[in-house]
């Protein structure tokens, strides 16, 4: 668990405090999160990543060549810079926690 700790610290991603949500933990970096299932092991299953708003959690969508945030009752296209961080968020979040 320390290593996996320790990863994620290199990587600049940060586990939110999230004791509301007791089955899943919280990654975020520049913006962007991510929901991780809990396990009595540690980490689980990694979901889609996106980011947090007034309305909550925003999946990344696409539509045809462009791609959105959206969230009940929220929308937003994303550039083409945050599709990107995006991506590498996700990546280098599995990396740390896959490894």
């Amino acid at each position: 668990m320390t290593e996996i700790l320790e990863r994620l610290a290199t990587a600049q991603i940060q586990l939110l405090p999230a004791v509301e949500i007791t089955t899943h933990y919280v990654f975020e970096r520049d913006g962007f999160v991510a929901l991780v299932e809990r396990k009595p092991e540690g980490f689980g299953g990694i979901g889609s990543p996106g980011i947090l708003t007034g309305s909550g959690f925003a999946a990344l969508i696409r539509r045809g060549d462009r791609a959105y945030f959206v969230a009940r009752g929220f929308e937003q296209e994303a550039r083409p810079e945050q599709v990107e961080a995006l991506r590498r968020f996700s990546t280098d979040l599995k990396a740390c926690l896959l490894t």
